[in-house]
């Protein structure tokens, strides 16, 4: 994941709050924080990644 193409989430912002960094990448979706970019970056699988959307929209 060192190489990837992280994207700022659309609804995050540069306040301090929840800022979520995306990287499609060949078997799934990174996800990590944006002020922890060393940090976790939990890889998701296409479909897991559309539940966790979809679960988030309905919130």
């Amino acid at each position: 994941m060192d190489q990837a193409e992280w994207r700022k989430a659309r609804r995050s912002n540069d306040q301090g709050g929840e800022c979520v960094e995306l990287a499609a990448l060949p078997k799934g979706v990174g996800v990590r924080d944006s002020q922890d970019p060393d940090g976790p970056k939990p890889l998701l699988a296409p479909a897991a990644f559309l539940a966790l959307l979809a679960d988030l929209k309905q919130q």
